[in-house]
């Protein structure tokens, strides 16, 4: 018999028929109230868990008492214990450089939406509201030449950094966990503290993973230091930010705009103060939301999945020691 591989997530075919090959696989098209008993029955022989947007916890693990690998289709594992994980034997495992490109450019796409009122302004229209020549009521502001500040030069920093370096002549300065050598080199990047980039950005990018380090680093302290013409884009976790801290700063004119793909609570009450603020752009969470990037994400979970369960090397351990 098979061995058991438990989907928390609907797989595309072809990649289900991968982990088919070699593993009995149960799937689930996500796990809610309704169906999280079922799920919860199927893990005491499970070897191998795959999915997204679950919070795997210790409850579920301790279902599990086979389980010697996780896969999820994300480059964040903040829905982990990776040490709890560790105690208990088990490998996690990520999908990193597969949405590199793809979330940048949502980044980026967030940095010129909110510096030129894009959303904003195509409700204008479609609204009626465009009935005469535009006066400075309309008026945005430029991203070209402009001080763009990012927190966190990781991959994804990386990216927005080539980006705004190379394609838009922006200054570029950084907050990291250490000087980026490349970075600097490539795209004449700047290793600069917290408190410094943000009194000098325009616009300022959160790519940080979050961990009790990050949850929380921009407060109201932060948001006070930064310029009020300033710009805040947020692609990382919602929590890095404190979101009623935001709102203030936003409803008071303390900070000009915001781009957000990601919030403390998701999805987005419907009550959320931000969704009533013209000067901020908020998304649904889109940061690797393409066809062609998600499929490319799901085939290195089920191939990361495929090689941990057989005792094959993979890079993409998201949990050592």
């Amino acid at each position: 018999m098979q061995a058991k591989i438990v989907s928390y997530k609907k797989l595309a075919d072809d990649v289900l028929a991968m982990l088919q090959r070699d593993y009995q696989v149960v799937q689930f098209d996500g796990v809610d109230a309704g169906n999280r008993a079922a799920f919860m029955a199927q893990l005491k022989d499970a070897v191998g868990l795959i999915g997204a947007s679950l919070k795997i916890d210790a409850e579920i693990l301790d279902q599990a008492p086979q389980l010697k690998a996780i896969s999820t289709i994300s480059v964040g594992v903040d829905q982990f214990d990776p040490a709890d994980l560790r105690r208990r034997g088990i490998v996690l495992l990520n999908t990193p450089d597969v949405l590199t490109e793809t979330t940048a450019d949502t980044g980026f796409a967030l940095i010129l939406a909110a510096a030129r009122r894009v959303v904003e302004l195509a409700d204008y229209v479609k609204q009626g509201r465009w009935t005469h020549s535009i006066g400075e009521d309309c008026f945005g502001s430029d991203v070209h030449g402009k001080t763009l500040g990012i927190i966190g030069m990781g991959r994804i920093g990386s990216a927005i950094a080539r980006r705004a370096a190379l394609g838009f002549g922006m200054r570029v300065l950084y907050n990291n966990r250490k000087p980026d050598l490349a970075a600097e080199a490539a795209y004449a990047a700047r290793f600069t503290p917290l408190g410094q980039l943000l009194q000098d950005a325009d616009f300022v990018c959160i790519t940080v993973p979050l961990t009790p380090l990050t949850r929380g680093m921009i407060g109201k302290a932060e948001l006070a230091q930064m310029r009020s013409s300033a710009i805040l884009v947020n692609i990382s976790r919602g929590s890095i930010i404190d979101e009623a801290a935001l709102i203030e700063a936003l409803q008071s004119g303390r900070l000009r705009a915001a781009g957000l793909d990601v919030f403390e609570r998701e999805p987005l009450p419907a009550d959320s103060p931000l969704l009533r603020l013209p000067n901020v752009v908020a998304l649904p969470h889109i940061g690797s939301a393409t066809h062609e990037t998600r499929k490319r994400m799901a085939i290195c979970a089920a191939q990361n999945l495929l090689d941990a369960l057989s005792g094959k090397p993979t890079p993409n351990v998201a949990n050592r020691a």
